[in-house]
C-alpha cells in the first residue's frame, strides 16, 4: 500500500492557510468563538462516515426518501448511481478531462498540463478606466487605484459582447486587501489615510472588456472601453427588496435606509440567465469595530478595534457611532455589466449572512431559484425561490422586468435528517445497524416577500428581522449545521446541486456539536462535496435527497471517497472551495487551504457515466496563492490567482513569491487564461 501523503495538520489556521491569509481575509475567524451557539443539528465531517460505507461497497450510494406526496424520490437513479463493475480506465479520461493530470507540487508558478499554454490576462493595478495611470507599486494613490483593476480577484464571469468580434466582458470580485503585501513599510497599528483609501479603492468589483486571440485561448484587456467599470468601498449601491428602508438599515448618512456606500469582501457569485452577475458579500464583519449587540456577535463582529483601523478614518466603520452600518453589508449584489451607468443592487430578499455563491437555476415555468452557502463553521445552506417569471429576449422591457426577479419570493434554509437511532452514532464513523448513513432533506421557509410587503414564517421574528438577521432565523427553525458551505452550483445538465463544504476541524471539540447521523466523524480537515437532488427535479420543491459525491483527502486514506471511482486513479484533493461546470457536464473544483503538502489547484471531476468520480488535477497556483473563480469554456480555462505570496513573514520588503513578473517585482494577484497549444477544445 502506498503511504499517505504528508499532512499539514499542525497548522492552527485552518487547512493549509497561512496566518497572514487568516488575518487579512477573514479576520482570524478560526481563532474566535464559533458564532453559531444554537442547538441545531450539524452536517459536517460526519458525512465522511458515509464514505466509509460506500468505499466498502465500491459503489455510489443511493439515497431514497419519501416525497411529500407519498411517492419515492431516488437520488442518483441514473445508471452511474448504482453498483457497477469496475472497468479498466481508458488512458484518455472522461470527455472534457482528457489531459495529463498535473502532479502535486510547490512550484512558484501556475503549472498546467503538457500541451497547454497560459497568459496573465490582467494584474492588480492595471489601468482599465480612462485617465488611470500605469501601475507603480512605489507611487500608489487612491485616485489611481479607483481606475485600476482591484486586488485579490475571486469570482469571475465572462459574458458575451454582441457586435464586437472576439470580445467578452470579464467581471471580477475583489475580496480583500493584504496591506502588508501592498505597501512598503506598512505599520498595521498606524496605517495612513492614503493607505486606507487605496485599500478602499482596491476592494469591490471590476468590469473590463477582454479581447480574444483568434487562434488560442489568450485574453488581453481592452483598457478604457466604455463598459469598463470600477466599483469599490465608496461607490453607491441601492438596497432593494423587502428590507429596503427598514429601521434596521438606516444610518445618520442614509436616514431612508436605501443607499449604501460600498461592497465588502466579495467572494464567490453567479451569472444569471438574464445577463447580470451576482456577488456575495462574505467576511464583512472584520471591517467593523466595537461591536456590542447579540446580533453583532452572531455575525462575528469583534468588540475591539478592527485589523485595518478603518474606523479611524470613517465613522461608519465604528459601530459605537453607527450601529446599523454593519447591517448594510452581507448581502448578494446584482450588477448589470452592460449598463455602466446603472447602480448595483443589494438584494435583501436573499437574506443577510456571509454569502459564498449565489447561482440561479430556473424552474420549469421560468422562475429563478438561487442557491447560497453561508461560509462559517456550523452555519447553513439556503435557497431563494422567486415568485416572478423571467422574460426572454434582450428588449429593454425584458431587462427592466428581469432586474426585479430577486426582490419577490420565499427564502428557505436547509434541514437534513437521518433515519438511525442516536445511540447507534458513536462519533467514530462506525455504521449504524441499517448499514448506511442516510436521510431526507427539507427546505424550511423563513420569510416571503411580495409586492405588498413581506411575511415572516419564523415565530418571534418580524420579516425585517428575518431578512437582516437571517442567521438567527436559521437558528430558530432548527436548520442543519454544516461545514463551511462555500460555493454552490446546480448542474445545467442533470439539475443536481453540488455544494462545496471546505472543512471544519472543530467538530466535537469543547462545546461544539457532537456526532449525529449526518456527522459521524469528529474531524474534517479536507472537506467534501455534497450532491443534492430536489424532489421531482423541481427547484421549487420543499424537499430533497442528498448524498456525498466526493470526500476529499489523500486517495490512500480509507475515509476518502470519489463517487465509487477507483481511488488509485484520481488526484489527491483537499479543501474544495469554488465550483463550476464545463460544457460536457464535468464539475470543476478550485481549492483553498490544501493540507496535503501541495499548492492549491483546479480539478475536474466527471459527474455521470461510467467515469463518474474520475478526478484529475488541471493546474496548481504559485506559493501562498488560492485558486478562485474558475470559468471553463470550450477553448479556455480562466482562473483568479488570489493572494499569491501570502505566507507567514512575507512583506513587500521580504517577498515569499515573485509571481507573476519575476524577481524584483511586487507580487500581484492576477487572472490567468489557459488553453491547448494546438487550438483544440479543453480536455477533448
Amino acid at each position: 500500500m502506498r503511504k499517505l501523503l504528508p499532512l499539514l495538520s499542525t497548522n492552527p489556521h485552518g487547512g493549509g492557510r497561512s496566518a497572514l491569509t487568516c488575518r487579512f481575509r477573514c479576520g482570524d475567524a478560526c481563532f474566535h468563538e464559533v458564532p453559531n451557539t444554537s442547538d441545531n443539528e450539524y452536517v459536517g465531517d460526519v458525512i465522511a462516515g458515509v464514505l466509509s460505507r460506500r468505499s466498502a461497497l465500491r459503489a455510489a450510494a443511493v439515497v431514497t426518501v419519501a416525497s411529500a406526496a407519498g411517492g419515492a424520490v431516488v437520488l442518483g437513479g441514473a445508471p452511474e448511481a448504482v453498483a457497477r463493475p469496475q472497468k479498466p480506465a481508458r488512458p484518455d479520461g472522461a470527455r472534457g478531462l482528457r489531459f495529463a493530470a498535473v502532479a502535486p507540487n510547490t512550484a512558484d508558478q501556475v503549472t498546467v498540463p503538457a500541451g497547454y499554454a497560459q497568459n496573465v490576462v490582467i494584474r492588480w493595478g492595471e489601468p482599465i478606466l480612462r485617465g488611470a495611470p500605469a501601475f507603480d507599486s512605489e507611487k500608489q494613490t487612491a485616485k489611481a487605484q479607483a481606475g485600476q483593476f482591484g486586488y485579490n480577484n475571486d469570482f469571475l464571469s465572462l459574458l458575451p459582447l454582441r457586435g464586437e468580434h472576439h470580445r467578452q466582458v470579464l467581471v471580477a470580485n475583489h475580496e480583500y486587501t493584504d496591506e502588508v503585501l501592498m505597501f512598503r513599510g506598512y505599520d498595521s497599528e498606524n496605517p495612513t489615510r492614503e493607505q486606507v483609501e487605496i485599500a478602499w479603492a482596491a476592494h469591490g468589483l471590476s468590469v473590463v472588456v477582454v479581447q480574444e486571440e483568434h487562434r488560442s485561448g489568450k485574453l488581453t484587456p481592452v483598457s478604457r472601453h466604455h463598459l469598463n467599470r470600477r466599483l469599490h468601498t465608496t461607490s453607491e449601491f441601492e438596497l432593494t427588496g423587502p428590507a429596503a428602508g427598514s429601521a434596521l438599515l438606516r444610518t445618520s448618512a442614509d436616514p431612508e435606509g436605501r443607499i449604501v456606500l460600498g461592497t465588502l469582501n466579495n467572494c464567490a457569485g453567479g451569472t444569471t440567465p438574464w445577463g447580470t452577475t451576482l456577488h456575495g458579500e462574505e467576511n464583512f464583519n472584520q471591517y467593523f469595530a466595537y461591536g456590542s449587540s447579540a446580533t453583532d456577535k452572531r455575525y462575528g463582529v469583534g468588540t475591539g478595534a478592527s485589523e485595518r483601523k478603518w474606523e479611524r478614518f470613517d465613522t461608519r466603520f465604528d459601530l459605537r457611532q453607527e450601529p446599523n452600518e454593519v447591517h448594510r453589508q452581507g448581502w448578494v449584489v446584482e450588477l448589470d455589466p452592460y449598463d455602466p451607468e446603472s447602480t448595483p443592487r443589494k438584494r435583501t430578499a436573499l437574506g443577510r449572512f456571509k454569502h459564498e455563491a449565489a447561482q440561479p437555476r430556473l424552474t420549469e415555468d421560468g422562475r429563478p431559484v438561487v442557491y447560497m452557502g453561508d461560509d462559517e463553521r456550523f452555519d447553513y445552506f439556503y435557497k431563494f425561490v422567486s415568485s416572478k417569471r423571467m422574460k426572454k429576449g434582450g428588449s429593454r422591457a425584458a431587462r427592466e422586468h428581469n432586474l426585479t426577479l430577486l426582490d419577490e419570493g420565499t427564502l428557505y434554509v436547509a434541514k437534513l435528517t437521518g433515519d438511525s437511532p442516536a445511540a447507534e452514532i458513536d462519533g467514530t464513523g462506525k455504521l449504524p445497524n441499517d448499514g448506511e448513513f442516510d436521510g431526507s432533506g427539507q427546505w424550511i421557509p423563513l420569510a416571503t416577500a411580495g409586492p405588498d410587503g413581506a411575511v415572516s414564517h419564523v415565530p418571534g421574528m418580524t420579516a425585517d428581522e428575518v431578512f437582516v438577521f437571517t442567521r438567527l432565523a436559521g437558528d430558530k427553525v432548527g436548520a442543519t449545521k454544516m461545514d463551511r458551505p462555500e460555493d454552490v452550483e446546480p448542474s445545467p445538465r442533470s439539475g443536481r446541486v453540488y455544494v462545496a463544504l471546505t472543512n471544519n476541524t472543530n467538530r466535537g471539540k469543547g462545546t461544539n456539536p457532537g456526532a449525529d447521523e449526518a456527522n459521524p466523524r469528529n474531524l474534517n480537515k479536507h472537506g467534501q462535496i455534497l450532491e443534492l437532488a430536489e424532489h421531482w427535479d423541481d427547484p421549487a420543491a420543499d424537499g430533497f435527497a442528498w448524498r456525498l459525491f466526493l470526500v476529499a483527502g489523500d486517495p490512500n486514506d480509507p475515509a476518502t471517497y470519489f463517487a465509487g471511482f477507483p481511488k488509485e486513479k484520481v488526484s489527491p484533493i483537499s479543501c474544495p472551495d469554488n465550483v463550476a461546470f464545463d460544457p460536457h457536464g464535468n464539475l470543476w473544483i478550485s481549492t483553498d487551504g490544501n493540507q496535503l503538502g501541495s499548492h492549491d489547484g483546479l480539478f475536474g471531476v466527471a459527474t455521470r457515466g461510467e467515469r463518474r468520480g474520475e478526478l484529475k488535477q488541471f493546474l496548481t497556483v504559485p506559493k501562498g496563492a488560492e485558486t478562485c473563480g474558475p470559468i471553463i469554456q470550450d477553448r479556455r480555462v480562466v482562473v483568479a490567482v488570489q493572494h499569491p505570496g501570502e505566507l507567514d513573514g512575507a512583506s513587500v520588503e521580504n517577498p515569499k513569491s515573485d509571481w507573476p513578473d519575476g524577481p524584483g517585482k511586487i507580487v500581484r494577484p492576477s487572472v490567468v487564461s489557459v488553453w491547448r497549444k494546438d487550438g483544440g477544445d479543453i480536455g477533448v
